[in-house]
């Protein structure tokens, strides 16, 4: 069986993982409030004024070693801008999902969520030894759909009626997953992708100084 632990940061270029804890709270509110998430009714951002509820709850499911849960930290700025959570870990079966991601209005169509995912894919198939990881989400949810498959993953295939949510609408959840043998290639196209934002954000910064 794989070994998980809590304590685990991820260190990439741009962001930090840490483990989520309660002190993340007020600063998980504040990136919240960066384009009133939770008024989004396809997905599940809490509200500020719930994030400790949240926080807690992802604590519990880790205790219950189904879950690790992550505040997403700009390296830059030194702000918490979001977060993200392997949740659902089938150990026996060796599968997992990689959900309840989001982040502040400011740091999404950035590179945050590309180094995000590589750094909790690599950790789920190098560290926890898994053989697939899933997304899912709503079927309204195009920017999240559009977004997993750029990461290079596939659409398994749509549970209809798969939940009633709390405004009484019932939720058709897509079903995606990358498996163990296409990982290296995912890999690869992932740090491609980091390496594009990074030529564009020095191109962009280049051209400021031009013109200034």
């Amino acid at each position: 069986m794989a070994y998980a632990d809590s304590h685990t940061f991820l260190m990439g270029e741009h962001v930090i993982l840490e483990p989520l804890t309660l002190e993340h709270v007020p600063a998980l509110s504040l990136a919240a409030a960066d384009g009133n998430l939770w008024e989004l009714w396809y997905t599940s951002v809490p509200h500020a004024n719930d994030m400790k509820a949240y926080v807690e709850k992802a604590i519990a499911q880790e205790q219950l070693g189904e879950a690790l849960a992550f505040a997403v930290r700009d390296k830059t700025s030194g702000e918490v801008i979001g977060s993200s959570r392997i949740c659902q870990w089938d150990q026996p079966n060796r599968r997992l999902e990689i959900g309840y991601t989001w982040y502040a209005k400011r740091a999404q169509r950035t590179c945050v969520n590309t180094e995000t995912k590589l750094l909790l894919l690599d950790y789920a198939f190098s560290t926890l030894d898994v053989m697939a990881v899933e997304f899912r989400t709503h079927w309204h949810n195009q920017a999240s759909r559009q977004a997993i498959t750029r990461l290079g993953a596939k659409q398994d295939g749509v549970l209809r009626n798969h939940k009633l949510l709390k405004d009484g609408t019932v939720r058709d959840t897509v079903v995606y997953s990358i498996i163990d043998t296409e990982w290296p290639t995912v890999k690869q196209h992932l740090k491609h992708r980091l390496a594009h934002y990074q030529q564009q954000f020095s191109n962009s910064i280049t051209h400021s100084e031009i013109n200034y």
